[in-house]
């Protein structure tokens, strides 16, 4: 019996279909501008340029995914306990910021450009949807406000682990080298991206 795919399978192969159609489109279109531009003359790229042009799109390569997990919440105090069962949607924006800690190294001769770039990493994560099923209070252990921020607490988190277990981070940078290439192969020139940690730590809060 041929298994099932699993649900972050599809969820996994549906993105990386849309993103390489999007990158596609990008490059298309952003190829026919410096086409013309250009006059169909030779075009020296120069580091302003790249980093321009890296900029212009810097919104464009990111992956966004919905999400659905379950939170379970319990809390006991003097035997007594308090538990809540959440169900909870929302959606998760991964990408890589084109516009910090980029390393650009071009070769003119060879035709060739190499770009370092930070992994790509959650953007943002925004809940749809919480819809509790079954909250039961305790004899003496009621619940609070309190006990509701900590399960919206809770459902953020399970959200955030959900979107680095299903591999959009890959995604994302995979739709960032396509992107990428697809900017400088109008001039005649190659790109190597490679992601590294951050370049420049964050500051301390």
């Amino acid at each position: 019996m041929i298994p099932r795919p699993s649900r972050s399978a599809i969820i996994a192969l549906a993105l990386l279909l849309g993103l390489g159609l999007t990158a596609l489109a990008i490059a298309r279109t952003l190829g026919s501008a410096v086409r013309a531009a250009a006059g169909g003359g030779t075009t020296t790229i120069s580091h302003s340029l790249v980093v321009a042009r890296m900029q212009a799109v810097s919104k464009l390569v990111t992956s966004e995914t919905t999400i659905r997990d379950v939170v379970v919440y319990e809390n006991t105090r003097l035997g007594s306990t308090k538990r809540s069962l959440v169900v909870v949607t929302g959606k998760a924006m991964v990408g890589v910021d084109l516009a910090q800690n980029v390393g650009i190294d071009i070769d003119a001769a060879a035709h060739r450009i190499v770009i370092r770039l930070p992994h790509a990493q959650l953007l943002g994560l925004d809940i749809t949807d919480l819809r509790t099923y079954d909250e039961r209070s305790g004899l003496w252990n009621r619940f609070h406000p309190a006990d509701r921020d900590t399960v919206l607490q809770l459902a953020r988190e399970r959200l955030a682990s959900a979107a680095r277990e299903m591999a959009v981070r890959q995604h994302a940078e995979q739709s960032a080298r396509q992107l990428l290439a697809g900017l400088f192969a109008p001039d005649g020139y190659s790109v190597d991206v490679l992601f590294e940690p951050f370049l420049t730590p964050p500051a301390a809060q």
